[in-house]
C-alpha cells in the first residue's frame, strides 16, 4: 500500500518560495493503477520524485508498504528504492554502450543477482514485452516503441512493489503508445505491483484503476 498524509513539497524561485505540493493526502491499494494528471508545472514530476525517495517533503509522511521513507537515511532510501521501486520514463533513459539485454539485467544486478540467473530472468522479460529475439541488440538501433519496451522490461525485471511511470507515452506516437499502454498496464498487475503514472495521454489515463487531477498543489478526482 501507499500512503501521502499532508505532503507538501516549496521551491524559492527569485526572491519567492513557490508551494508546488500543498498538503497532499493519497492512498492506494496494493496492485493499483492511478494516473496522475495536470497541467505542466503543477508538481507531477515532483510527486513521483518524493514517492521514491530521490527528494524528501518539507512536511508530511510517505508510506510504501508500511515503511516511512521519510525516516530513512540516505543509504537506506536508495536501498528501499533499488529493490522496491521501478521507473519508467518519458525518454527512456536506457544505457547507449549496453546491449538490449545488459540494460535489462543491470537493474537486477544492482540487487545482488548475476551470472546465469539473471541473464535467464532478463531473456524471460524481454519475452514478455517481444524483445525475446533481441538481447543482443543495441538499443539505439531500436525504434522508439522498442526501446520504452526495454525501459519496460528494465523497471519489472527485480519484481518491485511499486512502478513509477513519468509519461511514459510521451515520446511515442499515438499508435505506438497504443501498444505500449496495454503492455504497461498489464505486466505491472501480473506481478502485482502498484503503478503511479503521470501523464498527459488521456488514453493512458484511461487504462488506470483511479484517474486523479493534481491541482492547486492537491489531487483531486479527475
Amino acid at each position: 500500500m501507499l500512503v501521502l498524509r499532508g505532503v507538501c513539497r516549496s521551491f524559492r524561485e527569485g526572491g519567492r518560495v513557490h508551494r508546488v505540493l500543498d498538503g497532499v493526502d493519497l492512498q492506494v491499494e496494493s496492485g493499483c493503477a492511478v494516473a496522475i494528471t495536470g497541467r505542466s508545472g503543477s508538481g507531477k514530476s515532483t510527486l513521483l520524485n518524493l514517492l521514491s525517495g530521490i527528494d524528501q517533503p518539507d512536511c508530511g509522511t510517505i508510506e510504501l508498504d508500511g515503511v516511512e521513507i521519510g525516516s530513512l537515511r540516505e543509504p537506506a532510501r536508495t536501498e528501499f528504492r533499488r529493490l522496491n521501486v521501478g521507473f519508467v520514463y518519458q525518454f527512456f533513459n536506457l544505457i547507449p554502450t549496453l546491449s538490449v539485454e545488459e540494460n535489462v539485467r543491470l537493474a537486477l544486478e544492482l540487487n545482488g543477482v548475476r551470472g546465469a540467473e539473471a541473464r535467464r530472468r532478463s531473456i524471460a522479460m524481454l519475452g514478455k514485452v517481444g524483445l525475446g529475439g533481441r538481447p543482443a541488440s543495441a538499443v539505439d538501433a531500436l525504434s522508439g516503441g522498442e526501446q520504452q519496451r526495454v525501459a519496460i522490461a528494465r523497471a519489472l525485471v527485480h519484481e518491485p512493489s511499486f512502478v513509477l511511470a513519468d509519461e511514459p507515452t510521451g515520446n511515442l506516437d499515438e499508435a505506438t503508445a497504443a501498444e505500449i499502454i496495454p503492455l504497461l498496464r498489464s505486466l505491472a498487475s501480473e506481478r502485482g505491483a502498484t503503478l503511479l503514472m503521470v501523464t498527459h495521454d488521456r488514453a493512458l489515463a484511461a487504462a488506470a484503476d483511479r484517474v486523479l487531477e493534481l491541482h492547486d498543489g492537491r489531487l483531486r478526482p479527475a
